[in-house]
């Protein structure tokens, strides 16, 4: 998470030390290989936490992730209100889109807990193949600040590169919906994951579908003579096709359209 030491570092320092903070723990006991969930850690987490921590996955964002130290190199929180997940690096001033700046999340997440929704993680992480793949990996991700996107360009998958905003494209949820919307990125419409092709959200939906909603539907059906284009959708009304839908199956139940 911190980025200071790595994998090999840790070894090494195991053999010289074996007393020490770091050592080795078995990747047996695998009970959940898409998650990252192994009986050992499991036991490790639970007998050094004292008992707090029984359950620790080394995949997942939103279940039983790693407890994070707080020196960590960046932090990914995420926003229900797109239902994607942004990341912000340490050198990052601002606010991001959540309204919260690096520091004041980093406060919530450190000292050793496990909080769902926060997660710290170091530079070399977003390099691995098993990134936060239980969650959908780069498809989850929605924001990130702009240096650390270019720092870990390599890492990410060419067609996700472009569909990432960072601070210039988004400070605001607003505005991180409206480019989401544009750029068709994959939590729009529901995320599959890679590692297995199941689909692990559902898209987009209207909390309710309002009288606004309803007018400015009808009134685009009428403009386009009912030759519906998803971009047009989009770009005119803001909404998704499966938002758009849930419009016109409102309008069906009251008896406007067939």
């Amino acid at each position: 998470m911190c980025g200071a030491i790595t994998w090999f570092d840790g070894r090494a320092a195991a053999k010289v030390d074996p007393e020490g903070p770091q050592f080795p723990i078995p990747k047996t006991g695998l009970k959940d290989a898409i998650a990252g969930e192994y009986e050992p850690i499991n036991e490790m987490a639970e007998k050094r936490s004292g008992g707090e921590y029984s359950v620790m996955k080394l995949y997942t964002f939103f279940d039983s992730p790693h407890t994070s130290c707080g020196c960590f190199e960046t932090i990914g929180f995420y926003m229900p209100e797109v239902d994607g997940i942004g990341i912000a690096d340490r050198d990052f001033k601002g606010a991001t889109p959540n309204g919260l700046p690096f520091s004041t999340m980093a406060g919530q997440t450190g000292g050793g807990k496990q909080v769902v929704g926060f997660l710290g993680m170091g530079i070399l992480y977003y390099f691995s193949t098993k990134f936060l793949q239980a969650d959908g990996g780069w498809r989850r991700i929605v924001w990130m600040s702009k240096n650390l996107k270019e720092r870990v360009k390599a890492g990410i998958p060419e067609e996700m590169f472009p569909k990432i905003a960072t601070e210039d494209d988004a400070k605001d949820i607003a505005s991180l919906k409206a480019f989401l919307l544009k750029v068709d990125h994959p939590v729009v419409n529901g995320v599959v994951r890679p590692v297995d092709n199941n689909k692990i959200t559902e898209g987009w939906k209207l909390d309710e579908v309002t009288d606004e909603h309803k007018e400015k539907v009808i009134a685009f059906i009428e403009k386009t003579g009912g030759d519906i284009n998803v971009d047009a959708v989009k770009a005119e009304l803001g909404l998704t096709e499966g938002q758009f839908m849930q419009v016109v199956e409102a309008l069906q139940e009251d008896g406007v359209l067939e």
